[in-house]
């Protein structure tokens, strides 16, 4: 979910509970991939904004995918005060957490386990290409071991193809080897038409991850800039401060920026965004 004006719930989902109850459960899954000391409150954010437009309690749960062994965002967010309490506590798993586990969750039949074995052996052979070709090619084997239809099994190769990429002597070798594989499993999958359809959408979907990201950088880097600003010449911001800039475009926030010398008071100074 961006920490935009714009702000999406990706999925909604009807599952059924374990006593038979069938309910709507709406889930917010957050992946974070770089260290962000705001992470907390904009989960709590997140949640409180879902809450308000669907008026049915939300499960956040949020996945770290950073590479910081040593640190763990916080679980839980809140504040008190007037002996008015609001805290929202929620799931956190770190990925590099299981990463002598790579072996076991590729072998998983939870489609997020591989997944996740993805995201690790990529990590492990950044500056690795014979490494990540052969881990690659062993990702593949066990999505084809798994028996899934041939939906789920494009569909989860799209992911892997895109996240570990090769030079592409290494790539045409890995064609070759899927080949092979699909020879022996009967399931001609990724190796049919589909490969070029694959290779269109991941570039796609790359170059706009591309712009997006660089888009959601600088606005947090004017985020970052504005408060440092703000709390040097007002002095600390409250809750209605933080929510404007949460909210607030980078154009918005470069305007901002450009009015905080002239603004007498932190209200002067925000009502160009609102």
């Amino acid at each position: 979910m961006p920490s935009s004006a714009n702000v999406f719930a990706d999925t909604l989902v009807q599952i059924t509970l374990k006593d038979g109850e069938q309910r709507w459960i709406y889930i917010h899954i957050e992946v974070q991939g770089r260290r962000d000391t705001n992470f907390a409150r904009h989960m709590f954010t997140y949640n409180y904004r879902l809450f308000d437009r669907y008026a049915r309690p939300i499960a956040s749960l949020a996945v770290l995918a950073d590479e910081d062994e040593g640190w763990h965002h916080p679980d839980h967010y809140g504040f008190e005060v007037l002996g008015c309490r609001h805290t929202l506590e929620f799931p956190v798993v770190k990925l590099v957490d299981y990463a002598d586990r790579a072996e076991s969750l590729a072998a998983n039949s939870n489609p997020f386990a591989l997944v996740t074995a993805a995201h690790l052996r990529t990590r492990q052979t950044k500056h690795d290409p014979q490494a990540r070709y052969r881990a690659k090619l062993d990702l593949v084997r066990s999505l084809y071991r798994q028996g899934w239809d041939r939906q789920r099994i494009l569909g989860l190769f799209g992911v892997i193809d895109w996240m570990m990429r090769l030079p592409d002597a290494l790539e045409q070798q890995l064609w070759q080897d899927i080949g092979a594989i699909e020879g022996e499993t009967e399931m001609p999958y990724v190796t049919s038409v589909e490969r070029l359809a694959i290779q269109r959408g991941m570039q796609q979907g790359l170059e706009q991850g591309r712009l997006e990201g660089k888009i959601e950088g600088k606005t947090e880097k004017a985020v970052t800039t504005l408060e440092r600003l703000l709390v040097k010449r007002f002095g600390p911001l409250d809750e209605v401060t933080c929510k404007h800039l949460d909210i607030a475009t980078l154009e918005q926030l470069d305007h901002w920026i450009d009015r905080i010398l002239d603004a007498s008071t932190v209200d002067a100074c925000s009502r160009s965004i609102n």
